[in-house]
C-alpha cells in the first residue's frame, strides 16, 4: 500500500484545487499581515484648517501643508531650532517647530509641507521640511542669465539625450 504525502483517495483535479486554495489563503494572509504592519507607516495631509477642526493623535506620523505665516519665524536659542506658524490664509494656525537645516527656498508667505506629529501640547514637531516654490521660481544659476543665454544652455542639456 503506497501512501502519496496524505492525499491519498484525492484526483489530480482536486490536489490542484486544493494547492491553489492553499496558496490563495496564504497569499491574503501575507497581504493583511503587511497592511497591518505599514498601517503606522502611513503619512496623512492635512491643511492647517483640517488639523485645528480634527487633529489626529499625538504622535502620529502626518504631512502638514499650507504657507508659512508672515513675521511667524523665530530662531531659538540654541540657533538650531526654528519656530514657526503655518497657515492657510485664512483663520487656523498651526504652531510648528524644526530643528534641522532650512530649505534655501523656506521663507515667509511661501508653501512648506512639513513631515512630523502633533505633541501632547498641540504643537507640530517637524522631522523634515519641504519648501514649495512659485510657477516663477528660476534656479540661482539662471538668475543672472539674459532669456537668450538660460534658452541656449537648457537646449544644449536637451541636446544629450535625444
Amino acid at each position: 500500500m503506497s501512501d502519496n504525502g496524505g492525499t491519498r483517495g484525492l484526483k489530480p483535479k482536486h490536489q490542484r484545487l486544493v494547492l491553489v486554495s492553499l496558496a490563495l489563503v496564504a497569499l491574503i494572509g501575507a497581504s493583511l499581515l503587511a497592511v497591518w504592519g505599514l498601517r503606522s507607516q502611513a503619512n496623512y495631509f492635512y491643511l492647517p484648517d483640517q488639523l485645528v477642526a480634527s487633529p489626529p493623535p499625538a504622535g502620529q506620523a502626518i504631512r502638514l501643508g499650507g504657507m508659512v505665516a508672515e513675521g511667524s519665524i523665530q530662531t531659538m536659542g540654541d540657533g538650531i531650532t526654528i519656530a514657526f506658524i503655518v497657515t492657510d490664509q485664512k483663520e487656523a494656525r498651526v504652531p510648528v517647530m524644526f530643528s534641522g537645516i532650512l530649505p534655501d527656498l523656506f521663507v515667509e508667505n511661501s508653501g512648506v509641507v512639513a513631515e512630523g506629529a502633533l505633541d501632547a501640547k498641540g504643537v507640530f514637531q517637524a522631522e523634515n521640511l519641504l519648501a514649495k516654490h512659485d510657477e516663477n521660481y528660476v534656479p540661482k544659476e539662471l538668475q543672472e542669465m539674459s532669456e537668450h543665454q538660460a534658452a541656449k544652455m537648457a537646449e544644449e542639456t536637451t541636446l544629450g539625450l535625444d
